[in-house]
């Protein structure tokens, strides 16, 4: 990996909305999931694929010269298109892949298994009220004993 995901803190803002993978010129690229393909041609000074996946989600390929047609079903690790030699966003040849919710921008490593994985407190709201708060023991109060001590 050349360069990982890097969201900016706005939507507005400048920011990494992608990986950036170490790839050679010509190889091949291919779907990482099912779907249908939304986009496949150029775009400014490149070519770009654009992959429509169920639940919302959508996985783009730049600068990738395109195999396929919008509206192709492609299935998972299908080839759609060779990596074009376009200089200009990586320092080397390389593949950025991107990964959309609607409108929202992902970490295409989750689709992996891998990536970064935000989790943000609850903080008490009109709707949910404060937190609750339970005893040392959790909700019944009673304690535990440790594994290795616990009777049969």
């Amino acid at each position: 990996m050349l360069r990982g995901f890097a969201p900016p803190p706005q939507p507005w803002l400048a920011g990494h909305r992608g990986t950036d993978l170490s790839v050679s010129p010509g190889a091949k690229v291919r779907a990482a999931g099912a779907g249908t393909v939304g986009y496949a041609g150029p775009l400014a000074d490149r070519s770009v694929v654009t992959v429509l996946h169920p639940g919302g989600l959508r996985t783009t390929y730049l600068p990738v010269q395109p195999s396929v047609r919008r509206g192709q079903a492609v299935a998972t690790g299908e080839v759609i298109g060779t990596l074009q030699d376009v200089p200009g966003h990586c320092p080397t040849a390389c593949l950025h892949w991107g990964l959309l919710r609607d409108r929202a921008y992902l970490d295409p490593l989750l689709l992996l298994g891998h990536g970064q994985v935000r989790l943000l407190p609850l903080w008490p709201t009109p709707e949910n009220g404060p937190r609750k708060s339970y005893p040392p023991g959790g909700r019944s109060g009673r304690r535990r004993q440790p594994r290795e001590t616990r009777s049969t």
